[in-house]
């Protein structure tokens, strides 16, 4: 039996999901929902979402609606009324009555083990607390945001190499599988699903400019790894060096102490840059990135612009306030 599906979704995450229902024969893709084209980079240039991009190379139907609720767009879906409609991270509620099209249900992959981490973003929030391990969730779409019954889980580890694109990689091709493991379980009525303990339920908002802001002031060396771990590459940490925002892409948290204090130089050379960060601990700039300039090595930017530092210079100067 072959079953209908409309896929709502949009970053990167969503498009190994997308691609295994097309390849899979037992699925019917009838339509891509997908966020309208957004402007990016320094150019503002208007570009299309990677599901779109994807549903495009397979000659799908691809719907964009600025709002789902009450536009045209759910009405075609509505009409349409598929056997499933699945979601990976599109990015707005679904109505009701929207949620009520689907034949047999509408399932959402959801990137952290429910009930921990609803919202947009998950992954983020997982690396930024030191958590070790997070996952994907398969649950029942309800109008309240994540919080339906979860259907099936796996568990993915987060390793200390990992970012917020590492981890999005790992989560996406576990969903995937995991999503193809479950719709044949709920089309036949094998599935089982448990109810979310709301006294166990965190969130997960999305990523406001101001948590961009590294603090060496008051987060030690292992929280400001954690912090640029779980921003980057999506929102890049940054922190304020000679009254300039450089964003810091990679950074090591080292197993040694200084009397500095936070955000003074402690080890300066050609190719190493060590910096106090709180409670006396010590970090290594591994990569970064200057403002007006590309992705760096810490030795390219001390051959540079770092050239004039030295050991106990502050280099990093506390949080910007202004975006």
């Amino acid at each position: 039996m072959t079953y209908s599906v409309v896929l709502m979704g949009t970053p990167k995450f969503a498009v190994p999901i997308l691609e295994a229902l097309i390849d899979d024969e037992r699925y019917d893709v009838k339509a891509v929902v997908t966020q309208p084209d957004r402007p990016q980079g320094r150019k503002h240039t208007l570009t299309p979402s990677p599901v779109k991009v994807a549903a495009l190379a397979h000659n799908l139907l691809v719907l964009q609606p600025e709002k789902i609720s009450g536009s045209d767009e759910m009405q075609q879906v509505i009409t349409m009324n598929p056997d499933f409609i699945v979601t990976a991270a599109f990015g707005q509620f679904l109505p009701t009555k929207l949620l009520a099209a689907a034949k047999i249900a509408a399932v959402n992959t959801h990137a952290s083990l429910l009930p921990k981490y609803r919202g947009g973003a998950p992954v983020h929030y997982a690396i930024m607390n030191g958590d070790t391990e997070t996952g994907v969730s398969i649950m029942y779409m309800v109008k309240k945001m994540d919080a339906g019954d979860i259907i099936d889980v796996v568990k993915v580890p987060i390793t200390k190499q990992d970012n917020v694109g590492t981890m999005f990689d790992k989560l996406s091709l576990a969903g995937r599988d995991l999503l193809l493991a479950t719709l044949p379980k709920i089309a036949s009525g094998e599935s089982h699903s448990v109810v979310q303990n709301e006294d166990e339920v965190s969130f997960s908002p999305n990523i406001p400019h101001e948590l961009q802001n590294l603090d060496f002031m008051h987060e030690t060396a292992q929280q400001i790894d954690w912090h640029v771990r779980g921003l980057y590459p999506t929102h890049p940490a940054y922190v304020q060096v000679l009254g300039q925002r450089i964003k810091l892409t990679k950074v090591t948290p080292l197993d040694e102490k200084t009397d500095l204090s936070a955000g003074q130089i402690v080890e300066k050379s050609k190719k190493v840059l060590k910096v106090a960060a709180a409670n006396q601990t010590v970090i290594s700039i591994d990569k970064l990135q200057p403002a007006g300039k590309s992705e760096m090595t810490v030795n390219a930017y001390l051959n540079g612009a770092g050239s004039q530092l030295q050991t106990g210079d502050l280099w990093a100067e506390g949080p910007i306030n202004e975006r």
